[in-house]
């Protein structure tokens, strides 16, 4: 019995490994999608930057952490299949967007997902209210966070600078979204690339290799260089998305958004909230274009982007839902 128990569980280890793997190609690709844009650096040292720099956020801190493994279901009413389900979920659900290129939230698809598998599991009664607070909050930073300090920042560095020359002015911000893309990677580690490493440490206690919820160092490392590896495989269609498709950037506007960006995101980390870097960048990105004009915008792609952000909570529990009733009646509970 114990080693069926220790291969359930280690089948669903597997599963959170493969959906922050998928977690790298639709949102880690946001802490370098502008600098790769606007070519002030190569693909593969972006890649490496934001892999290290991921990797030292998640060792930050680890409050999104707690409150994603603690903060939306009871772990004492819930197993393992709960867990698997809800891996299934953000896994289907993103790879069809990132096969469309476009960019989800694995923050909303895990909550979305762990409250539709829960739902299935044990019903009502597992899930905790108070997770989606902090979801709604960091809606609400994301969206208006972004989109302003993208906004504000734009037209702060505008007025500063308005008498340089262009050259002078893309020469400077080249170096400076150096920076700026290091400090994105690192808010990225230390809030989404927390989430998935409190799913793993979730697991190991409902399968028994813990006895109560608590986060070894080793996972925070195997998480974040699984995210990297997905990044590496298949995050170019987002940073197309993100970087080119949505609206031309210059190395002052990929600054700008990441700074933004960044703000917010360290912001919400220091809260324990679960934010979406996926909405912040992008929202930032949309802000600094907006100040040359609205039509920068390409607002069709926006469009498309922000359907895939709302159809991410319906269509990443429904199925987790299913995915968990079907585990149930073929495994059991």
């Amino acid at each position: 019995m114990m080693s069926e128990l220790n291969a359930a569980s280690l089948l669903v280890l597997a599963l959170v490994l493969a959906a922050e793997f998928v977690n790298g190609w639709t949102d880690a690709p946001n802490a370098i999608a502008t600098v790769v844009s606007t070519r002030v650096l190569r693909p593969g040292t972006a890649l490496l930057m934001a892999t290290t720099l991921n990797i030292a956020g998640a060792f930050s801190g680890l409050a999104v952490a707690q409150t994603i493994g603690k903060g939306f279901v009871k772990a004492e009413a819930i197993g393992l299949p709960t867990i698997a389900g809800a891996m299934m979920g953000i896994v289907v659900w993103s790879t069809l967007a990132w096969w469309r290129g476009l960019p989800t939230s694995e923050s909303h698809g895990l909550v979305a997902g762990l409250t539709g598998a829960a739902f299935a599991s044990a019903g009502a009664s597992a899930l905790l209210w108070e997770g989606w607070k902090k979801v709604l909050v960091g809606l609400l930073f994301s969206t208006f966070l972004g989109f302003g300090g993208g906004l504000l920042i734009m037209l702060l560095i505008y007025r500063l600078f308005f008498r340089s020359r262009p050259r002078t002015v893309r020469n400077t911000f080249g170096k400076l979204q150096i920076l700026s893309s290091a400090f994105m990677a690192y808010g990225h580690g230390n809030n989404d690339g927390q989430k998935f490493i409190g799913v793993f440490a979730l697991t190991l206690m409902l399968g028994g290799f813990q006895k109560e919820f608590f986060i070894p160092n080793w996972v925070i490392v195997v998480c974040a260089i699984t995210m990297g590896l997905g990044t590496a495989v298949g995050g170019w269609k987002i940073i197309r998305t993100m970087g080119l498709r949505l609206t031309k950037l210059e190395p002052v506007q990929g600054f700008c958004a990441e700074t933004s960006a960044a703000l917010t995101i360290q912001l919400a980390s220091v809260f324990g909230i679960p934010l979406s870097t996926t909405h912040t960048i992008n929202t930032a990105i949309m802000g600094v274009g907006a100040t040359k004009r609205l039509s920068a915008v390409r607002w069709g792609v926006g469009r498309e982007i922000v359907i895939a952000w709302i159809l991410t909570f319906p269509a990443s529990a429904l199925i987790a839902w299913t995915v968990t009733k079907l585990v149930i009646y073929f495994w059991g509970p």
